[in-house]
């Protein structure tokens, strides 16, 4: 890790990053004949850029762009493609991810059958009474539309625990043995912010955990990943996020053990992707008594907000919400961290630098944890704290008000109206008016940065793009119609806004002299096909610190 001296030696040289680089005034590469949607006001599209020692040189006009040129420059003619800024994904889980792409079972499968086949095969290569675990599972995605239970795990194995997390990571479902090795018998309560579910029928535990429910079964399985086990994961969905076009990442939930990774990896040459790495309150001491805070780090990996969870999921939906979910009279969903809970952490937090990160979906869990904001803000106020509200799902007006107020940034899942919509039902015509509010967000001036959540959410950048432009589904319905933006406004928050949500608006976000020289070329322009067909736009090339680290 970066030391407090070396950091603040970067610190030092940043001014020198707001004009032409010093250290080389001739480029290493010149890219010709693009289309380049700069994101910059001063100069909104340009025909081509120069790169020096992974940063933007100039950006201009074909021949402007030449005369720079010296001896050593290569010239690479783009042939009038789309360019974009690298796209900067404001919340993910990438080392989470990439650690379950490598070694656990993909259940991102369309049947309960496929699924079971699927951890068979894998407990069939696997010790007895070693756990089988599996991931991005999805009830929705199924052709029964159904939750797993109990009983489906147990037909895979009775010797081996077997616990399967639906993708968007706030339940769990779990077999017999799973449940035993757990100490859970029938006779257990609900942990606070959590829940054993039960058969309706039955009464018995029914193999769904919720929340903090979830988190002790998950925890009862001891084995820990290696440091070169991490970092294979990192490598992994680094190469997957560069594919897409996305070069800076949030995880949204990162361990010390995490940002080893991301170091091992960027080390190895192979982290083609910035990251932005919050970290998991029961972490905060040891950070703070390292003498760390938000901020630490290098351009490739810096350390991000301290990250609580106040409510559940929408994609399970659990989310806490003000009214009960349709359908369900009595649900109203899962509140995992009430604000005495929550008040001490931030109260930390908060003196000691960090910025905060909070998990909240529901307009209940919103305006719990604004009212804590707020309440820093006038006992211990400090310039530009950058409140973040990760996910920031069902507002209101005066949450929007309050928001605004505080200079807080929302990161609302961008991907999921395209990819959720069957699940919006549960949650109601009227209200998916008020859900993942981007027209809001912008209209009061809020600059909310795009999340993909992945594994929960899809990360690719082009259907967020479609989602926020067109509010409708892989179906074809729309949800919450009012709250479209237009593709310039939705490339913005791709781009513009994720940088500021890190602090990092100086050196990323735009294709401007003196940036990152992280972009995107396009293999169709995506302002001349209709907006529910940008999903389909194919990524080509995308550069990270002046290097190509994906060509299609």
């Amino acid at each position: 890790m970066t030391t407090r001296r070396e950091f603040v030696g970067q610190l030092a040289a940043l001014p020198v990053l707001a004009g032409i680089p010093r250290w080389r005034e001739t480029p290493e590469l010149i890219l010709v004949n693009g289309d380049l949607l700069t994101q910059d006001p001063a100069m909104p599209r340009a025909q081509a850029i120069a790169i020096a020692n992974g940063h933007i040189l100039a950006v201009g006009t074909n021949a402007d762009m030449r005369r720079l040129s010296g001896p050593g420059t290569r010239i690479v003619d783009l042939g009038g493609k789309v360019v974009i800024p690298g796209v900067i994904d404001a919340h993910n889980h990438p080392a989470y991810a990439g650690r379950r792409h490598l070694f656990e079972v993909d259940c991102d499968l369309r049947s309960v059958g496929a699924i079971q086949a699927a951890l068979r095969e894998r407990a069939a290569k696997t010790p007895a009474g070693t756990w089988i675990r599996g991931f991005k599972y999805d009830d929705t995605k199924t052709v029964e539309r159904r939750f797993l239970t109990r009983a489906d795990l147990d037909a895979v194995s009775t010797t081996h625990p077997i616990y399967v997390e639906h993708r968007g990571g706030h339940t769990g479902y779990v077999n017999s043995l799973a449940y035993e090795r757990a100490g859970i018998t029938e006779s257990s309560s609900d942990p606070k912010g959590g829940r054993f579910e039960r058969d309706a029928v039955t009464g018995k535990l029914s193999g769904r955990v919720a929340e903090a429910a979830a988190q002790i079964i998950s925890g009862s399985d001891t084995h820990r990943y290696t440091g070169a086990e991490v970092q294979a994961g990192v490598a992994e969905i680094s190469r997957r996020l560069a594919a897409a076009g996305i070069t800076s990442v949030t995880d949204a939930l990162g361990s010390p053990d995490d940002l080893r990774g991301y170091e091992d990896a960027r080390d190895a040459g192979l982290l083609h992707t910035r990251v932005y790495c919050h970290i998991h309150y029961p972490y905060l001491d040891t950070m703070i008594n390292a003498g760390l805070r938000t901020g630490f780090g290098d351009e490739w990996v810096k350390i991000g907000a301290v990250k609580t969870t106040c409510d559940g999921s929408i994609s399970e939906r659990t989310a806490r919400l003000a009214e009960p979910y349709i359908g369900r009279p009595n649900d109203y969903g899962i509140l995992v961290m009430d604000a005495d809970t929550l008040w001490p952490i931030f109260r930390k937090a908060h003196a000691a630098g960090w910025q905060l990160g909070t998990h909240t979906n529901g307009e209940v869990a919103i305006d719990l944890v604004a009212g804590l904001y707020e309440r820093l803000q006038r006992e211990m106020p400090r310039k530009d704290p950058r409140f973040r509200f990760e996910h920031c799902t069902v507002l209101t007006p005066d949450l929007i008000r309050r928001i605004k107020a505080l200079g807080a940034i929302p990161t609302p899942f961008a991907s999921y109206v395209y990819f959720h919509g069957e699940k919006m039902t549960e949650y109601g015509a009227a209200r998916t008016e008020r859900m993942f509010p981007m027209r809001w967000f912008l209209d009061a001036g809020i600059p909310a940065a795009m999340g993909s959540d992945y594994p929960p959410g899809p990360f690719e950048p082009m259907m967020a793009l479609t989602s926020m432009t067109t509010r409708t589904d892989i179906r074809g319905t729309t949800w919450g119609p009012s709250q479209k933006i237009t593709l310039a406004e939705a490339l913005k928050v791709l781009t513009v806004n994720g940088a500021y949500a890190s602090y990092e608006e100086r050196v990323k976000g735009s294709l401007s002299a003196g940036k990152y020289a992280d972009l995107v070329v396009l293999g169709s322009d995506p302002r001349t096909v209709p907006a529910i067909e940008i999903v389909n736009v194919k990524n080509e090339r995308t550069m990270a610190g002046g290097r190509w680290v994906y060509e299609a």
